[in-house]
């Protein structure tokens, strides 16, 4: 595939500048077999949405504001970064009576798993979901939010990470493409925030380098996939991988370590 259309399918640009519901990362317009990705940003303008899971498993992470989800007759408050879990074959409505921005990921599964809530300050709790790692220079913390250990999805786990400022993360660089594929989304980096994406193969001279700000998308179908912010500045990304295999691989930690970095 040439390259213009390779990077057309993996990186996608300020998916949070509209209000409601889009979708921007689907298996029909981007490298994901699985995955989905799409923003919920409602206000006074549009205070709710509705929409119907059909065959895909849900997870939504609220990035900041309130809002309540309504699950086929049942109603929970999410506030910022609280999550929710909806199983396939769900009618859902987001409302708000502020305003909410809610991260949204999918994937097509053949069984039903249980509706679960998420609370962040849970999460907070367990240092099996939340923890720091990486030393001087890559030091950043992580949030596992829709989780294997927490949360029983077909293929989806999601969670966020943020760097101290001017760190790598998602260090040191790995890459899972026989096992799951996995994209990241970019917030809380207002302007002039910076940061550089990798996703290469080769690894003396990797194939794409690429800009990300606040908003910003991109797609990791195969190889390593570091990031680093600028000085003064932290990378703060929602991740969100699919498995390939339902049920059986749906969890991070698979995969391999780009030998130069393993030691």
């Amino acid at each position: 595939m040439p390259a213009q259309l390779l990077l057309d399918k993996m990186v996608f640009r300020k998916t949070n500048n509209k209000i409601g519901r889009h979708l921007s990362a689907t298996p029909g317009n981007s490298t994901n077999r699985h995955l989905a990705y799409g923003r919920i940003i409602l206000d006074a303008s549009a205070p709710a949405v509705q929409f119907a899971t059909a065959n895909r498993e849900t997870g939504l992470i609220c990035l900041s504001g309130l809002a309540t989800v309504r699950v086929d007759g049942r109603s929970f408050r999410l506030g910022q970064y609280d999550a929710i879990y909806v199983p396939r074959d769900s009618q859902l409505e987001v409302v708000t009576n502020t305003q909410v921005d809610l991260v949204e990921f999918s994937a097509d599964v053949e069984h039903h798993y249980p509706l679960q809530f998420v609370s962040f300050a849970d999460v907070c709790q367990d240092p099996a979901l939340r923890y720091d790692s990486g030393i001087p220079g890559q030091s950043r913390r992580h949030h596992h939010v829709l989780f294997g250990k927490n949360v029983n999805t077909g293929r989806l786990a999601a969670g966020f990470t943020y760097s101290e400022p001017g760190n790598w993360a998602s260090w040191p660089p790995h890459e899972h493409a026989a096992a799951l594929e996995e994209m990241y989304v970019y917030f809380n980096m207002p302007a002039p925030a910076l940061a550089l994406q990798l996703v290469y193969d080769n690894t003396e001279y990797p194939e794409m380098i690429i800009p990300v700000r606040d908003g910003d998308a991109v797609l990791m179908p195969s190889g390593y996939h570091p990031n680093v912010s600028v000085p003064g500045h932290r990378i703060c990304y929602v991740w969100g991988t699919a498995a390939h295999r339902e049920h059986v691989e749906r969890k991070t930690g698979l995969g391999s370590v780009q030998p130069d970095f393993c030691c």
